[in-house]
């Protein structure tokens, strides 16, 4: 399940994210879509970056039977941006925030990695055939 917090004023379905949550796993998570002063000062807090950006993920620390495995929190501004740049919709964009993030809690890091996240990426995209968007543009 995905306990979903909207904080924004946009109506927004998300069964098509809970079908890849449930791909992915079993796990609950947390959802938070806020707008850009919202995630500027959870990236300031929690990784000292002073600057709004298109998705965080805090996965929880302890793997327990029954817990979430944590909690994504995407940017409607970024979203309606990139949308809009890369010529697609709102919900693709949002999906595409949201696997990255969802891969994220799974321990993927394209940071250290050596192209694992984007490969399960990239696999996503094609399997819900998504733009290969962020596939251009992370590459």
């Amino acid at each position: 399940m995905i306990d979903f917090d909207n904080q924004t004023k946009i109506d927004i379905d998300i069964s098509s994210l809970e079908i890849i949550k449930n791909e992915l796993s079993p796990k609950d998570i947390e959802l938070i879509l806020v707008y850009n002063d919202e995630i500027q000062t959870l990236n300031k807090e929690h990784r000292n970056i002073d600057k709004a950006t298109d998705v965080l993920s805090f996965p929880l620390e302890y793997d327990m039977p029954n817990m979430p495995l944590g909690s994504i929190v995407i940017s409607v501004d970024f979203v309606e941006d990139k949308a809009k740049e890369y010529n697609h919709s709102f919900l693709d964009e949002l999906t595409l925030l949201f696997i990255h993030g969802m891969l994220h809690l799974l321990s993927y890091d394209h940071e250290v990695d050596n192209g694992e996240h984007r490969k399960k990426e990239e696999e996503l995209i094609k399997k819900y055939n998504l733009p290969n968007s962020l596939i251009v543009r992370n590459s």
